[in-house]
């Protein structure tokens, strides 16, 4: 299944894993999902969510997820294309990495760093706006709101690497520890 194939009966939960900014694209133009009060259940369907959200046109809704899809695509760099940017040294790039520093220090791709507090108010406030970035987390899903955040402060050259850093030990570099993150059921 891709971003093109979701339909009004498509779950909450299958559009976030085909269409990983879906969330975010939902509450920037209806508030929904943002919050506990507009949020959704994993197991609705987009035409439940817009039913019980004013009675939104699900056809409106389903074009504003495709077209989020499209620009998130946009926004993202492929691991192989970041290794051969990581390796042409005429290119320097800031790989900022927002997992966890457990997860940090048991995988990462070389020359990477944490993005702490500290650093990501330097890479506002003192790079250049078009210093080259690539945000890395495990999945490739966190790491499109970042990279929307930095692009929304005026950083021009801003990627996400599609897939993490998953993605990349799996079809990139083997010798990172590919690892898995179970979520406590409450």
């Amino acid at each position: 299944m891709m971003a093109s194939d979701i339909s009004e009966k498509t779950t909450m939960s299958e559009l976030q894993e085909l269409i990983p900014g879906s969330r975010r694209a939902l509450f920037a133009k209806y508030h929904i999902g943002g919050c506990q009060s507009c949020g959704f259940d994993d197991s609705e369907t987009i035409a439940e969510v817009c039913q019980r959200n004013d009675n939104l046109p699900v056809n409106e809704v389903l074009d504003h997820l495709q077209t989020s899809a499209d620009h998130d695509k946009k926004i993202q760099i492929d691991p192989k294309d970041l290794k051969s940017k990581i390796e042409d040294t005429n290119n320097k790039i800031h790989l900022l990495d927002i997992r966890s520093r457990e997860e940090f220090e048991a995988a990462r791709i070389e020359g990477s760093q944490i993005l702490t507090a500290e650093l990501q108010q330097e890479a506002l406030g003192k790079w250049d706006k078009d210093t080259s970035i690539v945000i890395i987390d495990h999945s490739g899903d966190r790491s499109l709101d970042v990279t929307a955040f930095f692009i929304g402060h005026g950083m021009k050259n801003v990627l996400a690497l599609n897939g993490g850093i998953d993605a990349y030990a799996k079809g990139v570099d083997p010798s990172i520890p590919r690892y898995r993150i179970e979520i406590e059921s409450d």
